[in-house]
């Protein structure tokens, strides 16, 4: 039976679930897998699609306690198939130490490691944060203590400066490198998960999401299902200036063609292809709105983290959410670790509509636990979908830097 609605979509995942989880299993061995991700994922009244997928998340103090003890197991397998019999484990962090709720993703990223056996040290090598000393004692949004040991690079291996000879055994980077931190990756000696070299500072979301339409015609193609309900349309376009305007007549094309192709009343995103924490994202409805971008709209597309100018722009499919939290417009974001979904959360926004960029200035956050299913079987079929998407977007993810691999590039 071929597969073309949404309810179908849901039935088929919800009644085969091991069969397709086990047909994932087969298609990732083949490749690495990230030891972690996030997925952000659009749920419309025809469709879920994965809209982002960041190798780097920093929200895992948005995750349920229950997750995060599940998410545990999958560390150890993660971390140990990499490094057989590791036992010591750094964390490096990002750098922008003020932010608490930062903070506290560290924190509970910490505490799952432990909780997988390891021995865990909060380290950077950022000699900006160490002005009265080699260690950093902070405090968490909740108000958790937290340590961060300075470190340097000896022999391609990290050094706590305060004298701790230990060497650790793999390298866990929570640090997207928009802002580089001064290591010689290329010559270190320990495993780093993930890869230094994966941030979008390398990445492009054009290429990423050519990888997960592939991902996704391959499952579909198996299972008779219509690779639409799964994934929003998508164009690329480069060479484009949004400081000097040179390109944004190829830009309006392309938002008129992809228009052209969706139901009446749709909008699209254009996303810069590196663009992290939210930015570099406008939405919009009609070719005119490209060619009129005001000088505020134009500035944010320019120059991203780090002052990155973005020239790339990927317009896709605005998928319009179905999902609300306390009647606010939400999305759904799922976490997986070595390649398996282990939770997630819903990011809702009171202050932007249903067609609108969530992930920007009055974004809240709302718990769910994938560990504590619901009798509902709506919430079953829906998490499972979720979860889906999500492995499939890692599969997508692990080819797409095995290329770059394969290239030299990483």
């Amino acid at each position: 039976m071929q597969i073309v609605t949404k309810d179908q979509l849901e039935e088929f995942v919800c009644k085969n679930w091991e069969m397709l989880n086990r047909q994932i299993d087969e298609w990732q061995s083949e490749f690495t897998q990230p030891i972690y991700s996030s997925v952000d994922i659009r749920e419309s009244q025809t469709k879920y699609a994965p809209v982002d997928h960041n190798l780097y998340p920093a929200g895992f103090n948005n995750i349920c306690q229950k997750d995060l003890k599940a998410a545990s197991q999958l560390f150890k397998d993660g971390l140990l198939k990499l490094c057989p019999g590791a036992g010591r484990v750094a964390l490096i962090p990002e750098s922008h130490t003020k932010n608490r709720w930062y903070l506290e993703n560290v924190f509970y990223l910490a505490q799952s490691l432990e909780g997988a056996g390891f021995s865990v040290d909060i380290i950077s090598p950022d000699k900006n944060l160490f002005a009265e000393g080699p260690t950093l004692q902070l405090k968490t949004q909740s108000e958790f203590d937290l340590t961060i040991h300075q470190v340097k690079v000896e022999n391609g291996f990290f050094q706590r400066v305060d004298g701790n000879t230990n060497i650790y055994d793999v390298i866990v980077l929570n640090h997207d490198q928009s802002i580089p931190l001064d290591v010689d990756w290329k010559n270190f000696q320990t495993p780093v998960a993930p890869t230094p070299f994966a941030g979008w500072t390398r990445r492009h979301k054009n290429i990423h999401f050519k990888y997960y339409r592939e991902a996704a015609k391959q499952f579909c193609e198996l299972y008779e299902i219509d690779p639409n309900l799964i994934q929003a349309k998508f164009r690329s376009v480069d060479g484009v200036d949004f400081e000097t305007k040179e390109g944004i007549d190829k830009l309006a094309n392309e938002v008129d063609a992809l228009l052209k192709e969706l139901p009446e009343g749709s909008s699209v995103f254009a996303k810069a292809s590196q663009g992290t924490y939210g930015m570099g994202i406008s939405v919009f409805s009609s070719r005119d709105e490209v060619l009129n971008m005001n000088r505020k709209t134009r500035n944010k597309m320019d120059i991203g983290k780090n002052n990155i100018k973005f020239t790339s722009v990927l317009v896709q499919e605005g998928v319009e959410t179905i999902i609300k939290v306390e009647d606010a417009p939400a999305e759904i974001t799922t976490y997986l670790v070595a390649g398996k979904a282990m939770g997630g959360f819903m990011r809702y926004n009171p202050q932007r509509g249903t067609n609108a960029n969530l992930n920007s200035q009055g974004m809240l956050y709302n718990k769910f636990c994938f560990s504590d299913i619901c009798q509902d079987t709506d919430t079953h079929i829906k998490e499972a979908v979720y979860a889906l998407i999500g492995r499939l977007s890692v599969l997508a993810a692990s080819r797409e830097l095995h290329e770059l691999q394969e290239q030299g590039r990483l």
